[in-house]
């Protein structure tokens, strides 16, 4: 017999709160009747400035099925937070989690960018991706570097060797969903290597907490400025120069001027 359920969330603690939260997320998607172009993201809404929706696409999944086998091979991978003697562990785990959300949703904007403008491929213009595959992915590619002698469950029941998990699961999850995002896993394999083979390294604390600042920043900025959500405390306006955004905080006269420079189908991961 296993361990009971409590003890191992309690071996687990940052694994059982990233489930927790794309749980309680899928729940309320479901009771809201949010859809999936509401909260993905895709070429046009990224080039429109919906910055946020690298975040609300990376914890939002479509069906159960999809939130099962995401969250079963995520609760496999949690392992890694119990490797404290391979130089991983729970804050490693935090840490390169919040690098793998951002990089491998910007990493598959810049696929579809080459695809769109090189190799005129218009049909990814509207792709919209969404799903918490591309760090599953990406925590897959990092533990077959530092431990390929893991097993990689799902479901329980079935068993593969983390050593050709990444591979085999991109390949077995483009065969049986068709919708299943190729780029989308392919950009959390890739960076998975990167942090593996220490080409994207130095994560502490710090560094991470002042990633996480700035991840809320634009968040919040972006929502404000694509209208997707109405701030009421947070105003932004043109100033003297049309071209030049202003920030203006209701309730303290100050006004900042910043300089910009203007910016030039569904898979689920």
């Amino acid at each position: 017999m296993g361990k009971p359920l409590f003890y191992e969330v309690m071996e687990k603690p940052a694994t059982s709160c990233i489930i927790g939260v794309c749980t309680t997320i899928w729940f309320y998607i479901q009771k809201k009747n949010i859809g999936y172009q509401h909260v993905g993201i895709s070429y046009e809404t990224a080039i429109e400035g919906h910055y946020w929706r690298l975040i609300t696409s990376a914890f939002s999944h479509i069906s159960i099925i999809h939130l099962v086998f995401n969250m079963s091979a995520l609760w496999s991978l949690g392992i890694v937070e119990q490797l404290d003697y391979l130089g991983l562990g729970i804050a490693y785990y935090l840490q390169y989690t919040l690098v793998l959300v951002v990089l491998s949703g910007l990493l598959v904007v810049g696929m579809y960018h080459i695809l769109i403008q090189r190799f005129k491929i218009e049909y990814f213009r509207r792709v919209t991706a969404v799903g918490y595959s591309c760090v599953v992915f990406g925590w897959m590619t990092i533990l077959s570097v530092k431990q390929p002698s893991s097993k990689l469950d799902l479901f329980g029941f079935v068993s593969l060797p983390i050593s050709f998990a990444p591979f085999e699961s991109l390949i077995f999850t483009s065969i049986i969903v068709p919708q299943a995002s190729f780029l989308g896993h392919l950009s959390g394999i890739i960076v998975g290597y990167a942090i593996a083979w220490g080409l994207i390294h130095g994560m502490t604390n710090y560094w991470a907490v002042s990633m996480l600042g700035w991840i809320v920043l634009v968040f919040v900025f972006s929502l404000k400025r694509s209208g997707a959500y109405d701030f009421n405390f947070l105003e932004i306006e043109s100033v003297t120069d049309p071209s030049l955004p202003s920030v203006r905080f209701m309730g303290n006269s100050r006004t900042l001027q910043m300089s910009s420079v203007p910016l030039r189908g569904i898979e689920i991961a």
